[in-house]
């Protein structure tokens, strides 16, 4: 369980972590002062919080996720842009204007950097977002495009009464994805009191505040009305959801296997669960919301409530962490791919134990022998 807690910074004595070499060989970058290029997004640390140092995301190549899943990149491949990918690092309020400008665009925005000395190695590994593999201190920097930002977006940015949650709602509501939302409110451009927000912790708050605002329209639909199980999987994160007719409970289940990423000799497992009020930080991390997020897009659509038993197992296919975005994508697989219907909940629980090909998690959940054992007014 060494690797748990050290998580690349050199606790077990090698004179590299084997996880960061595979980042390191796909660097494929030489040290250089400056760069002119395109800038997707930007990131702003959490470290030293309120006096952040952040800057912008400098490579070519997308910073969507989505669009990594949608061209059929493998691991590897983006690994190989996460590795390439450089860090610009500056106090926050310095670039303001051009940090925001940045996160405003729907495309990414022409900049031109100049870095206090060559570019160097600077991987850290974090649960919640995506690796970045370079990093340098910048001297100077220049937009030198315009940010073309969706109408919406400028509408919403504009509205300086609108709260955070209500920003976050009307977003989502006009088509703009949680990873534009997301780099909106680590870049301080959305609610009343604005500032900018370290970038793990916006991410966070977006899955969380739109999950709680569908969860409000889940809970006064009518119940499901059969058991539906649904599984996918996306870079060794196999997903399996199990959906009982009821009123909205939702439980997660996290499984790392054995000598999987940061794992040991044996399984490490990890359970949390919610009703209409979660109270708490789960002890699951940012991936409890990520997964509750794509959870709840599916029952809004369908217009129904359920109590979700959603377990994670992780395989050691999943050899390098990329964020909870992983999690999310990998759980909407999951809800679109067809369920099958199961007669009873002890049935659900042996296709989801084949499917995991692991049995052990029953033991772990509190929601399934409350279900068991409590009747509701569904069922009278």
């Amino acid at each position: 369980m060494q690797c748990a807690e050290c998580k690349g910074k050199g606790m077990c004595g090698l004179s590299r972590c084997p996880i960061t070499s595979r980042f390191y060989a796909q660097m494929g970058l030489k040290p250089a002062s400056s760069y002119q290029g395109s800038s997707p997004s930007v990131f702003i640390g959490s470290y030293g919080y309120p006096d952040m140092r952040g800057g912008p995301l400098l490579i070519d190549d997308s910073d969507h996720p989505p669009k990594w899943i949608s061209q059929g990149l493998g691991i590897e491949d983006i690994v190989g842009i996460r590795a390439r990918t450089i860090r610009g690092r500056s106090n926050v309020p310095r670039y303001a204007d051009s940090l925001q400008e940045i996160a405003l665009s729907q495309q990414p925005v022409d900049v031109e950097v100049a870095f206090e000395r060559p570019i160097a190695f600077d991987l850290t590994f974090d649960g919640t977002v995506a690796p970045v593999g370079l990093s340098g201190t910048i001297r100077t920097f220049d937009v030198i495009g315009n940010a073309t930002p969706e109408r919406v977006v400028d509408r919403v940015t504009s509205d300086t009464d609108c709260s955070a949650t209500d920003a976050c709602a009307a977003l989502i509501a006009s088509d703009i994805d949680v990873y534009r939302i997301a780099s909106l409110m680590t870049a301080g451009l959305l609610g009343r009191r604005r500032r900018f927000v370290p970038t793990r912790w916006a991410i966070t708050a977006v899955d969380d505040t739109l999950s709680v605002q569908m969860k409000k329209e889940i809970a006064r639909f009518g119940p499901l009305e059969e058991i539906l199980l649904f599984s996918g999987e996306i870079f060794g994160n196999r997903i399996v959801c199990i959906l009982i007719p009821g009123d909205w409970k939702y439980e997660m289940i996290e499984i790392w296997g054995r000598h999987t990423l940061w794992g040991g000799d044996q399984e490490t497992i990890v359970q949390d669960r919610e009703g209409l009020v979660k109270r708490g930080y789960s002890p699951i991390s940012g991936a409890y919301y990520s997964a509750r997020l794509a959870v709840c897009e599916y029952l809004t659509q369908i217009k129904r409530s359920a109590r979700v038993i959603l377990i994670r197992s992780i395989s050691s296919d999943y050899w390098a962490p990329l964020g909870t975005w992983v999690i999310r994508e990998a759980t909407r697989r999951a809800m679109a791919n067809p369920p099958l219907r199961c007669f009873s909940i002890d049935a659900a629980v042996r296709e989801a134990s084949e499917k995991l090909g692991f049995d052990q998690w029953m033991c772990h959940s509190t929601l399934l022998p409350e279900i068991r054992t409590q009747k509701t007014l569904f069922q009278f």
